[in-house]
């Protein structure tokens, strides 16, 4: 027999448009001879519904959606994600539909509460299988992190089934893919059934999920391998045997994927929350050249608009290279300088400010007024200011709220400097877009005369690496000094990234790529004094 995966993308809350997109895809499903289709995790809805889940009316609508939609189904099954309430009890649920109507639903077993995952705030765990069979296969139902553990698998093979079929909403992270086939593999060893994982793909706030669905055999063998960052109609050939056969795609890089996973992220964001475009401060440095080229390939030049706003300390080179890069790239591009704005605010201030020297004040009154100037032409246009900081400049506060930190969304909020460096260099490989003088001269500010990052902050290879081990492996200073780094760097970084939590509170939603970014799954307090010690 024949199998869909259906790799769609899905927009949270849309009940109308998701199931015309699951028709549209049964239908070119059934035209290729397809028996079944399996779509991801709630897809019916979107993941993930978050608080809506705390709505009766949320799961009324769904419960309308799913029936609605089981009598446009014909000609062919299909495996449907979506919430469901039953018996006061609210579940993340699986049905298959066929014949026009819901004929068997699944609940999960194994709900998740870690990372970005809250599913036990909203949902009762499933205690029973679901296997049915079509076509003379059984086939066992899974949704997302069942298969991450053992039981549930396990109740799927002992109630009969041959393959299992895994319902996905797996965010993208790095390197996330061989952690899949690796909890894969194991459910496969166990059980000695065949997989078929069918994951979401799209941006949905920080989250990105990336498809790369893909079937293993009986024998762990990768036997399909989706694409990756995109929707596609993946068929399968399902043996007699349960053996399944499918396409193998490439998987790319790590450089790739992260620029990829950018671009799909800024893109459905903007896409689905209906921005006509964006715009961003460009400066002549390396991350709003980076977020610059992400928007433009992520969305087309004509709607991005790139502000340069000199001041005093602007240098001729960076005003040069900003020009160079928004002409390659054709975006709509002005000048606005900063200088008359910077010498008001500080003929007002003169007499509060008199008796004290210059400081980090009139560092930050620059970033401020630029951000004032791009939130007006936010406000005039329509368009979403993008915030350009990276990782490591919001881990330690080398960050100006109301200043560079105003905007909406957050390109590289969770991409460090030195990945920062390594994207750029890949983009120039699709095509010379980054003047190679931003990537090669000194990081700056330019906020006072002579400024360079590393004046206040570590080298970056050691600020990365520190940030790394503290914020994305969860390691106790003296762990970090541990391995291998100075103890005062690290007792400065760790009370940098600490301090600057009101900070980050108040920063702009952002792409999430590493397996621990500064969204659903830092939740640290701001006030404290508990120190890492241990």
């Amino acid at each position: 027999m024949k199998l869909a995966v259906a790799q769609i993308n899905c927009v949270l809350g849309d009940l109308k448009e998701n199931s015309a997109k699951i028709v549209r895809y049964a239908e070119q499903a059934k035209l290729s001879g397809a028996q079944l289709m399996l779509t991801p995790e709630l897809s019916l809805c979107g993941y993930p519904p978050e608080d809506l889940l705390l709505r009766s009316g949320f799961f009324q609508a769904c419960k309308a959606a799913l029936d609605a939609l089981a009598q446009r189904i014909t000609g062919i099954a299909v495996i449907v994600g979506h919430p469901h309430e039953q018996d006061g009890k609210r579940y993340n649920a699986a049905s298959l539909l066929r014949d026009g109507r819901v004929v068997a639903t699944y609940f999960k077993y194994s709900l998740p509460n870690y990372a970005v995952f809250d599913e036990k705030r909203y949902f009762s765990r499933g205690t029973e299988p679901c296997v049915f069979e079509l076509g003379g296969i059984h086939f066992g139902l899974n949704i997302c992190a069942d298969v991450w553990e053992p039981d549930a698998a396990r109740l799927a093979r002992k109630a009969g089934a041959q393959v299992l079929l895994v319902l996905n909403a797996s965010p993208y992270a790095i390197e996330k893919q061989a952690s899949r086939y690796e909890a894969l593999r194991a459910r496969v060893v166990e059980t000695g059934m065949s997989v078929v994982y069918a994951n979401m793909v799209g941006g949905q706030d920080e989250l990105v999920f990336d498809g790369a669905s893909f079937a293993m055999d009986s024998s762990a063998q990768l036997m399909m391998q989706g694409a990756v960052l995109e929707e596609e109609l993946s068929i399968l050939e399902i043996a007699a045997d349960a053996r399944p056969a499918g396409q193998m795609a490439a998987l790319p890089g790590l450089e790739e994927g992260v620029y990829r996973a950018l671009c799909l992220g800024l893109r459905d964001y903007i896409g689905k929350n209906r921005f006509p475009g964006v715009l961003l401060g460009l400066s002549g440095g390396i991350d709003s050249a980076l977020t610059m080229a992400i928007a433009v390939d992520a969305l087309g030049a004509d709607k991005v608009h790139a502000v340069m706003m000199p001041s005093p300390y602007t240098a001729q080179i960076s005003l040069d290279d900003a020009r160079e890069m928004a002409d390659i790239l054709g975006v709509h591009y002005d000048e606005f300088s900063i200088e008359p704005l910077f010498q008001g605010y500080l003929a007002t201030l003169e007499a509060g400010f008199a008796g004290r020297p210059e400081d980090t004040t009139e560092e930050n009154l620059q970033a401020r007024i630029r951000g004032n100037i791009l939130m007006a032409l936010s406000n005039k246009f329509g368009s979403l200011v993008l915030t350009t900081g990276n990782k490591s400049e919001m881990s330690v506060g080398y960050a100006t709220l109301y200043g560079d930190m105003a905007g909406g969304f957050s390109v590289l909020k969770d991409v460090s400097k030195m990945l920062v460096y390594r994207l750029a260099r890949y983009r120039n490989t699709l095509g010379y877009v980054i003047p190679e003088r931003i990537i090669t001269r000194a990081p700056s500010a330019e906020l006072r005369p002579d400024q360079t990052d590393q004046d206040n902050l570590p080298p970056y290879e050691v600020l990365d690496g520190i940030v790394e081990c503290y914020v994305e492996k969860n390691l106790s200073i003296p762990d970090i000094v541990a391995s291998g780094y100075a103890e005062a760097d690290v007792r400065r970084v760790v009370h940098l990234i600490r301090s600057s939590e009101y900070k980050r509170r108040q920063s702009a939603v952002g792409v999430r790529v590493t397996e621990r970014g500064y969204g659903k799954d830092w939740r640290y307090p701001v006030t404290v004094r508990y120190l890492d010690d241990f």
